[in-house]
């Protein structure tokens, strides 16, 4: 079992528009290092009925969603672990039997590679916010992704210990079986 071990930001912002601007500052910066590859990101927006909604994602386009088609990286899983019925778009995440296995499958791997403490905090910290924006990155991008979430009030920052390829298996098993 080979684990890579990322880093998790979790950072909170008073509106949409600042968390969709370091979305973009955190886009660019990988774009321009030539590691579009390396990063997975989510913005949250808390909706006046309390709902989250993903209003913008990256998938890290070799990892499980990009090979298996669903579209969901470690950032949107997280994102599920936390908020279990966060909406993309107009509907709710796991639209499809197949979509639902692979969600639940990255949502997994995404909670187990914390501790239940980091993962509360992480949640009560986006709790606290209009809007949020979850980056998993590599390691060796850490300071240059928290330079870039600049608009944030709070900036959490916890470890993630993944197995990319039993994250692929488990995903593909899933739908197999869907």
């Amino acid at each position: 079992m080979a684990l890579d071990t990322l880093i998790v930001f979790a950072g909170v912002y008073p509106d949409l528009d600042s968390a969709e601007a370091d979305y973009d500052l955190v886009k660019a910066l990988h774009s321009s290092a030539g590691l579009m590859d390396a990063y997975d990101a989510a913005v949250i927006h808390r909706r006046e009925d309390g709902k989250v909604k993903i209003t913008r994602k990256h998938e890290t386009p070799t990892r499980v969603g990009g090979v298996l088609g669903g579209g969901t990286g470690l950032a949107t899983g997280l994102v599920v672990a936390l908020f279990p019925f966060a909406a993309i778009g107009g509907g709710l995440l796991a639209a499809t039997t197949a979509g639902g296995a692979i969600l639940g499958a990255v949502a997994g791997h995404a909670a187990a590679g914390m501790s239940r403490d980091d993962l509360k905090e992480l949640g009560e910290s986006l709790d606290k916010g209009e809007a949020g924006l979850v980056v998993v990155g590599v390691m060796d991008m850490e300071s240059r992704i928290e330079e870039s979430m600049q608009r944030s009030d709070t900036l959490e920052k916890k470890e993630l210990q993944a197995d990319v390829e039993a994250l692929e298996r488990d995903a593909k098993d899933a739908v197999d079986q869907s």
